[in-house]
C-alpha cells in the first residue's frame, strides 16, 4: 500500500503515517529509504485496532 493510501484510510496526514512506521504502531518493512507495507498486514493491524493477533510470547531466559 501508498503511504498517501494509508494516510487516506486513517484520516491523517503523510508525516503522521511515516511517524507510526518509524515506532513501528503500522506493520511494515523498510528497505532502504522505501517502506514496504502489505496490503493484508495493514487490513488486518486496521480491523484490529493495531492489538497484535495471535497468542502472547512467552519472554525466554537464559539459564546459565
Amino acid at each position: 500500500m501508498s503511504i498517501p493510501e494509508i494516510a487516506e484510510r486513517l484520516s491523517v496526514g503523510r508525516i503522521a503515517v511515516y511517524a507510526m512506521l518509524e515506532q513501528g504502531i503500522i506493520p511494515a518493512v523498510r528497505l532502504g529509504r522505501r517502506w514496504i507495507v502489505t496490503r493484508h498486514a495493514f487490513e488486518n493491524w486496521e480491523r484490529t485496532c493495531g492489538m497484535p493477533t495471535g497468542l502472547p510470547r512467552k519472554t525466554e531466559h537464559k539459564v546459565t
